[in-house]
């Protein structure tokens, strides 16, 4: 198994212990390869919640840019709620997996 695989594993082992939810592989995958080399840095591999230009950033140049949202308060309270979900007191939320359940929350899984 490669270390993206590797990856892939943990993340989706990540979202059933945290989350209760059997990862969808195939859209896993998709998303961690978007990603690109990102998801192998420690620091880029992970959203920090305590920063607020990092969850704008999540917001426009995820859920805007790739999944083509529109620009609403809406999308900042959906990005709360996961983090909360996620637990703010954990410092490994990893990229894709918010990336993932961001993704089915607005159903777009069709960007990938």
């Amino acid at each position: 198994m490669n270390k993206r695989e590797e990856l892939i594993v943990k993340y989706a082992f990540d979202l059933k212990e945290k989350f209760d939810i059997d990862a969808d592989m195939d859209l896993l995958r998709k998303i961690a390869i978007g990603l690109g080399p990102s998801i192998y840095n420690p620091d880029s591999s992970t959203v920090s919640s305590s920063d607020a230009s990092e969850l704008e950033r999540v917001k426009h140049n995820f859920l805007i840019k790739k999944l083509g949202l529109n620009d609403e308060p809406a999308l900042d309270q959906v990005i709360a709620s996961v983090i909360e979900q996620y637990g703010r007191t954990n410092r490994s939320k990893y990229r894709v997996v918010v990336y993932y359940l961001l993704t089915k929350y607005f159903g777009k899984e069709a960007a990938y």
